[in-house]
C-alpha cells in the first residue's frame, strides 16, 4: 500500500514538515510530517502516545518543535502561542476541554472575543446576545448563555467546546477526538457543522479512534506510530484492516476477543437492583448481574444510566428500592461501603482526568491508593510489597515502567486510562462497573481493555458495561439492557443482541 503523496505548496492548508519533539529523554515526533489539503476533512490516526496531541499542540501554538517548519496555508509560521495560532487561522477544540467551569457559556464562547466599551469594559448585555444568537445558529438553542459550564453534561460541554472553536471562524479547525463524549445524535449535529463549514472552504484535522467515523467524515487521513508519519493516503483507497496493521504495527486477528462464558450456566447473582428510583432520573430499575458474564448498558445520553452506575458505586444516593450484594440486601452510602460490603466495586468513570486520577501524583500512588491499609502495618507502609504489586498490576495493563513514578499528566489518555483500570486490578473485585472506558483510546488500548474483561468473567467476575459505542456492547457482551427514562425497557442476549435490535429499542422505547 503506498501513501499518496501531497505536494508543499499553496494547495495545502497544513504542511508539518520533517519535525522533531523532544520531552526529555521522550521523543513524541521523531522527524515527522504531515500535510492536509486545502478544504479537506483529513484525518490524524495513531495509538495514544503516537504523537497526534503534540501534533495539535504545535499546531495550536501551545508548544513549538525542537526541528522542523510549519506553514498554514502557504505562509510560513512561527506559532509562540494560541494568539499566533489564532492569526494564523487556525481554531482547536480539544477533547480534554478547555472550558472554564466556573464561568458561563457565554462568557466560555465569546472569551477574548467579548464585545467591549468604555475603556475596555465587556458590554454584557451586547455578549448574552452575541452567545444566544450563536447558540441558535449553531442548534444549540436550548443551552442558556448563562449557564454555568459545571453544571452541563459531558456531552453538552463538548458541543460547547466545538461551538467555541466555530464562533471565532477558523480557516482550519482542530477537531481532537471531538465524538469521545457525544451520543449519536450529537455526532449528527457535529456531522451537519462541519458540511457547512466545509462548504466554505474551512479545513478540518479529525483525531479519532473510530474508523467508521473516518469513512463518513474524512477525505484523506494520516497515521502515526511511535512518533513518525508512517503513511497519507486517500481513505477509500485504504481498507480497516490496512489501517489498523499501520496504527498497531501488526495485524489483529479480532478487533473483539471471543466470548467464552456461557450466561446459561451461571448461578448466584454477583449484583441486583430493585425498583431503584433516583430524583425523576431513574425509575423502578431492576437488573440483576451474573458471575461470570458481561453485561451490557445501552441508552441515549442522559437516561440515568450514569445515575444508575454511582449508586451501584455508593456515589450517589437511591431514594428507593433495595440493592443486593450475591443475595444480600447492602446500604451503600458511600463508595467505602462498596469495600465493607464484601465486594469491591470497581468504578471506571467516562472523564478519567477529573474523576477518575489525583494527575499530579505518580501512578503508582494512584493505583494503590483504594487499598493501601493493604499494606499498612502499624501505620507504616510496607513499601516494598505496596511496590511489587503495582509493578505486577500496571506490566498486566502493559503500561510503561515509568508510570509507577512519573505523574499521571505526563502520560496519553490512553495510557492514562490503563493506569486508571490498574487502580481496579488491584483492588480484586468481584465486581467491575464500566462506564465508558474506551472513550477517546485507541483500538490496540480497546482490544486490550475487552480482553481483561471477558478474562475477568470467565475466571467468575461479573462486568456491568456502558458504552457510547453500539458495536461495543454487542460484540463484548453476554446479555445487554436497554435503558430508557431511567427504567429497563428491554434485554438482549443470543441471536436477538444486534445492532439493529439494540438502537430500534433505544430510539422507539
Amino acid at each position: 500500500m503506498q501513501s499518496h503523496s501531497l505536494a508543499a505548496d499553496g494547495s495545502l492548508a497544513i504542511d508539518l514538515s520533517n519535525v522533531t519533539k523532544r520531552f526529555g529523554a521522550t521523543v513524541a515526533l521523531a522527524d515527522a510530517s504531515f500535510r492536509v489539503r486545502r478544504g479537506a476533512v483529513h484525518a490524524l490516526l495513531g495509538e495514544n502516545g503516537a504523537g497526534k496531541s503534540t501534533t495539535v499542540k504545535l499546531l495550536s501554538g501551545l508548544m513549538q518543535p525542537d526541528e522542523g517548519s510549519i506553514s498554514i496555508l502557504g505562509r510560513s509560521v512561527t506559532l509562540r502561542g494560541p494568539r499566533d495560532a489564532h492569526r494564523a487561522g487556525v481554531q482547536t477544540a480539544f477533547q480534554e476541554m478547555t472550558l472554564v467551569r466556573d464561568l458561563t457559556v457565554a462568557q466560555n464562547l465569546l472569551m477574548s472575543y467579548e464585545p467591549t466599551g468604555w475603556f475596555g469594559r465587556i458590554r454584557q448585555r451586547e455578549a448574552q446576545r452575541q452567545a444566544a444568537e450563536w447558540l441558535d445558529r449553531l442548534e444549540l438553542g436550548d443551552v442558556r448563555p448563562g449557564a454555568y459550564i459545571r453544571d452541563l453534561a459531558l456531552p453538552v460541554r463538548q458541543k460547547i467546546e466545538i461551538a467555541k472553536a466555530l464562533v471565532r471562524k477558523p480557516d482550519v479547525l482542530l477537531l481532537d477526538e471531538p465524538t469521545s463524549a457525544l451520543s449519536g445524535r450529537d455526532v449528527s449535529w457535529l456531522a451537519r457543522r462541519i458540511e457547512e463549514m466545509k462548504a466554505r472552504g474551512v479545513t478540518f484535522v479529525f483525531i479519532t479512534h473510530r474508523m467508521q467515523e473516518v469513512r463518513e467524515f474524512c477525505d484523506s487521513l494520516t497515521v502515526y506510530r511511535n512518533g513518525r508519519d508512517v503513511g497519507a493516503f486517500d481513505t477509500a483507497a485504504i481498507s480497516d484492516d490496512e489501517v489498523i496493521r499501520l496504527v498497531i504495527g501488526r495485524s489483529m486477528e479480532a478487533k473483539y476477543p471471543v466470548k467464552l462464558a456461557s450466561p446459561a450456566v451461571l448461578a448466584t447473582p454477583a449484583m441486583q437492583a430493585r425498583g431503584i428510583r433516583m430524583d425523576g432520573v431513574v425509575n423502578d430499575f431492576d437488573l440483576t448481574l451474573k458471575a461470570g458474564e458481561v453485561h451490557g448498558i445501552a441508552a441515549l445520553q442522559g437516561m440515568g444510566q450514569r445515575e444508575i452506575f454511582e449508586a451501584l458505586f455508593g456515589a450517589a444516593f437511591i431514594d428507593a428500592g433495595q440493592i443486593l450484594v450475591e443475595g444480600k440486601p447492602v446500604t451503600l452510602t458511600s463508595t467505602a461501603d462498596s469495600l465493607k460490603a464484601g465486594i469491591s466495586t470497581s468504578f471506571l468513570p467516562e472523564d478519567r482526568k477529573t474523576e477518575g486520577l489525583f494527575l499530579r501524583l505518580p501512578g503508582g500512588e494512584n493505583v494503590s491508593l483504594p487499598v493501601i491499609r493493604r499494606f499498612t502495618r502499624f501505620g507504616l507502609i510496607d513499601r516494598k510489597r505496596e511496590r511489587s504489586a503495582i509493578q505486577r498490576v500496571l506490566a498486566q495493563m502493559e503500561v510503561n515502567p515509568r508510570a509507577e513514578y512519573k505523574p499521571c499528566l505526563s502520560f496519553s489518555g490512553g495510557n492514562q486510562q490503563k493506569i486508571a483500570m490498574a487502580k481496579w486490578l488491584l483492588t480484586q473485585s468481584r465486581v467491575w462497573l464500566m462506564f465508558d472506558p474506551t472513550r477517546g483510546i485507541d483500538v490496540g488500548t480497546k482490544h486490550q481493555i475487552f480482553v481483561l474483561m471477558r478474562a475477568f468473567a470467565a475466571a467468575g467476575g461479573a462486568v456491568l458495561f456502558y458504552s457510547t459505542d453500539v458495536p461495543e456492547l454487542v460484540n463484548v457482551c453476554d446479555r445487554v439492557t436497554v435503558v430508557y427514562r431511567g427504567r429497563n425497557v428491554a434485554e438482549l442476549d443470543g441471536d436477538a443482541l444486534t445492532e439493529e435490535n439494540v438502537m430500534r429499542k433505544m430510539l422507539a422505547s
